[in-house]
């Protein structure tokens, strides 16, 4: 991590007070030196928790225990790692209120000041990166599909926005204000990052997988095999490096109205007025003032009340 941090350096610079963030797993053998990665530049950790209760790790396959999300944040905090998030998945098979309560509870008492929570999705098998109770995570074998098809129907939306009015009610009874649908922070840890691909900035792709945008209108990603990624950067016949496998789109002007407007909305800020009346864009929004599920906001804007967050979606697809 520190030789690629000293190549981006060398190679884009970086601007002063970057924020340089890591994702990880819980646990020793999969934090990685977090005193290492913070002398490498290092500045945020982003820890997959996903829950705090035992047996519900257990019953998502993972291999953690809440044990080792405390100390993981607490030796990210001895780091010197100024800024920790936490991710937790809600909506969970066999998910309890009384349990998904217990789990925020006990996140307001880690020293984080972001969290981010999602719904659990099971359309896309590898989406969430889930196992199953047996550690069965590839999608190919027959029980985790059989483990994901029990768990589909075991979900509930009205389970899911209850858990999600609880999270956002508990979150900014302690100085967590939303600031993305999926995203709560304190003051001044907002995810920098997250922000750029919701206002639209341009960004690059680096690695298999990887996506990046122009800023304007054109999007590329790189396949995820890591072999054809190595290929195309070293060509065994000593030719020239070239870009890797992957794809790329231009957007037309439709498609970029609709994501300026998907994408605002799904920030607090929300989106302009001027953005608001575009012919493309009005109807839904007028749909969704006649519901209650856009408000105003500061500086001449609009925004998803609580009500419109729990229903984004309904609004997103009459936009697209």
């Amino acid at each position: 991590m520190a030789a690629l941090l000293e190549r981006v350096l060398r190679r884009f610079g970086l601007a002063a007070g970057a924020e340089v963030t890591i994702e990880a797993n819980p646990g020793p053998d999969e934090r990685g030196d977090l005193a290492g990665l913070r002398a490498a530049g290092v500045n945020r950790l982003s820890l997959g928790a996903q829950s705090l209760d035992a047996a519900e790790l257990r019953r998502i396959g993972r291999r953690h225990r809440p044990e080792d999300v405390v100390e993981t944040l607490q030796a990210a905090r001895a780091a010197g790692l100024a800024h920790r998030s936490i991710d937790l998945l809600y909506d969970l098979p066999d998910q309890a209120p009384a349990t998904w309560a217990a789990t925020v509870g006990r996140a307001l008492d880690l020293p984080v000041d972001h969290l981010s929570a999602y719904a659990l999705t099971l359309d896309d098998p590898d989406a969430e990166g889930l196992t199953g109770p047996a550690g069965d995570h590839l999608p190919v074998r027959p029980g985790a599909r059989r483990w994901r098809r029990t768990a589909a129907a075991a979900q509930d939306g009205d389970r899911a926005a209850d858990a999600y009015a609880l999270l956002d009610e508990r979150l900014a009874a302690a100085g967590f204000a939303w600031y993305e649908l999926s995203n709560w922070a304190r003051r001044g840890g907002e995810s920098r990052h997250n922000l750029a691909y919701w206002r639209r900035r341009p960004y690059a792709a680096l690695g298999p997988g990887a996506h990046a945008f122009d800023g304007v209108r054109g999007r590329r990603w790189n396949a995820a095999r890591l072999d054809g990624y190595v290929a195309a950067l070293t060509p065994a016949d000593g030719s020239p490096p070239r870009l890797p496998p992957g794809g790329g789109e231009r957007l037309d002007e439709r498609t970029v109205t609709a994501e300026r407007a998907v994408l605002g909305l799904r920030l607090r800020e929300g989106i302009d007025l001027g953005l608001a009346r575009h012919p493309a864009v009005r109807p839904a929004l007028e749909w969704a003032s006649t519901h209650g599920l856009v408000e105003p906001a500061p500086g001449e804007r609009i925004r998803l009340t609580l009500s419109g967050r729990l229903v984004s979606n309904e609004l997103f697809a009459r936009l697209v």
